[in-house]
């Protein structure tokens, strides 16, 4: 196990180095002036401003230039600076924490509703409530992301008054439960037709049908065997979507006004201020290569055949 964990920490590095090399060509790339972006259209720079500046951020440099000096920051645990003088790393601190309480709310209501929904219809295969979560699943993916975010604005936040319909001033869960709803709806359907098609295939093995042959109740039946096993690739997109959560939802913090690092990124985007970019954006890259190694170790601990089979 320590040798597959060395091996696939060795193999993080060079994915991580080629993802950011990737980001910050893309933003180096961007058209247009990043200071007159962040200074705005009327605003007077001074030709000793603009020089200075330029300095400072190695704007003239050459792209492998200015990236050998992030890419030296990083190294040592720093972000970098924007443009506006702010460290990358506080802007990354305050935002961070709302990301991690809207994502892990959002992950916890994607895994239990994905996975009691494919269990409840795997165990009823054929009947109506088979059927309703089929059919469930069918009209959630025909619906608009953006339209669900602004029905439940309207309705829950703002007609009936229930929950706040935007910003996170009155803290969670009350401030995370709708825009949560919205980050974790969509996986639902594809989390739970896969956690019914495992169960139901581990359903019909042989190991099954031994266990229950040798008197073993059907409910350690299903926990001990058919559950454990049947988790093995939901855990991995399961892995997938808090990688994803975790990293920020552009969209949903958009819409419900959540200041967390999606919302972070967007900002950075529209003002062309690149180390914000290139910073949250290395965070995010960083986040999912970290939990595509924590899920295949939960899988291994779930399967020992698979960590048999990696270490040889």
């Amino acid at each position: 196990m320590a040798a597959f964990v060395l091996r696939r920490v060795l193999g993080m590095v060079p994915l991580l180095l080629g993802a950011t090399f990737v980001i910050f060509a893309a933003v180096y790339a961007l058209p247009g002036d990043p200071i007159r972006a962040i200074a705005g259209p009327t605003a007077e720079i001074s030709p000793a401003t603009r020089a200075a500046l330029t300095e400072e951020y190695h704007l003239d440099d050459p792209l492998l230039v200015q990236y050998g000096y992030y890419l030296s920051g990083v190294v040592r645990g720093d972000l970098g600076v924007d443009l506006r003088g702010r460290e990358v790393y506080d802007l990354v601190e305050s935002a961070w924490p709302i990301t991690l309480q809207l994502g892990l709310t959002a992950w916890a209501l994607l895994a239990i509703l994905g996975v009691g929904l494919g269990a409840l219809a795997a165990m009823r295969q054929g009947g109506v409530l088979d059927w309703g979560v089929l059919a469930l699943t069918t009209l959630i993916v025909g619906v608009p992301y953006f339209v669900l975010a602004y029905v439940l604005q309207i309705v829950v936040g703002v007609q009936l008054g229930w929950l706040p319909s935007s910003g996170v001033r009155d803290g969670w869960p009350a401030s995370y439960v709708l825009p949560a709803i919205c980050l974790a709806i969509f996986g639902v359907p594809e989390l739970a037709r896969l956690t019914r098609a495992s169960i139901i295939e581990n359903r019909r093995a042989d190991y099954v049908d031994t266990a229950i042959a040798k008197g073993l109740a059907p409910r350690l039946v299903f926990v001990r065997h058919i559950l454990r096993n049947s988790l093995v690739p939901v855990v991995s997109v399961l892995g997938l979507a808090l990688g994803f959560m975790m990293s920020g939802a552009i969209l949903v913090e958009g819409i419900f006004n959540v200041p967390g690092l999606g919302f972070t990124l967007f900002t950075g985007v529209r003002q062309q201020n690149g180390p914000v970019v290139v910073g949250i954006s290395t965070l995010m890259v960083f986040i999912f290569l970290a939990l595509n190694l924590l899920v295949d170790l939960v899988c291994g601990l779930l399967d020992p055949r698979i960590s048999l089979v990696r270490d040889r």
